[in-house]
């Protein structure tokens, strides 16, 4: 496909509660009269940013995987956010993209947010992914890893980058330059969705969800700190051009992840 349609939710959430927060997307995404070929939720879309793992986690492909399953067979499109999951003792803040046809990939946090503890409670991910998507390479992180540009240098030649958050409106002008700049660097789009309103725990969130185009861009239009959905067409003819006339990522360094 030469266009990608992205469709982003930004949206407070329920503290801690699977099902209202499951709820509450759907019937957004229900209210989404538009045709897309993929939504992105906020990271822990279904409980918030919480460390009580131990009382909220779900086993993987448990009820909420299950419910974006459904989602996505409805809508006809793949759907992607993370969520609180327990595998094999240990908790993980876990991306899955889900397919329509109930396929799906996933992606471990690798970057644990240590100022609020999260290294304390969830293992951290030793992998990337690199999804093939309907022609369109597609490089799933999660908010923290924002900060570490070379956890997503685009050594694969992907297309969209993508950052699943609840990044706090303290330090939501880092959370804006860093997108932009994960976008320029590796000339790739550069998606950001974060929440809005209160959490449990009393941090504000002002959303600035968010789409770079690959000369750093912003393409994305609507009002950044209230709850939002809006679709954006990606062009792989202006990915092709600008990656063709510059030619910056040929010469991009080398190196390998220890």
């Amino acid at each position: 496909m030469d266009t990608l349609k992205v469709t982003l939710i930004q949206s407070h959430l329920h503290w801690e509660n699977a099902v209202a927060n499951r709820k509450l997307f759907s019937e957004k995404i229900k209210n989404s009269s538009e045709t897309t070929d993929l939504i992105i939720l906020p990271e822990m879309f279904t409980t918030g940013f919480t460390m009580n793992a131990s009382t909220l986690a779900e086993p993987d492909q448990g009820p909420s995987f299950q419910w974006m399953q459904a989602e996505a067979k409805e809508k006809n499109c793949a759907i992607t956010g993370s969520l609180i999951v327990s595998e094999n003792g240990n908790f993980f803040n876990r991306m899955y993209f889900v397919l329509p046809n109930g396929t799906y990939h996933q992606y471990d946090k690798k970057h644990t947010f240590t100022l609020a503890g999260e290294h304390k409670v969830f293992k951290s991910g030793a992998q990337r992914a690199i999804i093939d998507y309907k022609g369109w390479r597609i490089c799933p992180l999660i908010c923290y890893d924002l900060r570490f540009p070379v956890w997503a240098r685009n050594t694969e030649n992907y297309d969209v980058l993508i950052y699943a958050a609840n990044w706090p409106n303290k330090r939501v002008a880092a959370w804006d330059a860093l997108l932009q700049a994960r976008a320029i660097e590796n000339m790739a789009y550069c998606i950001g969705v974060n929440r809005v309103g209160l959490d449990g725990n009393g941090f504000e969130y002002s959303g600035h969800s968010s789409v770079y185009d690959v000369l750093g861009a912003h393409i994305s239009t609507t009002q950044w700190e209230q709850e939002f959905i809006e679709t954006i067409v990606l062009s792989k003819e202006h990915i092709a051009a600008n990656r063709n006339h510059l030619q910056f990522l040929e010469d991009r360094d080398s190196f390998t992840l220890n």
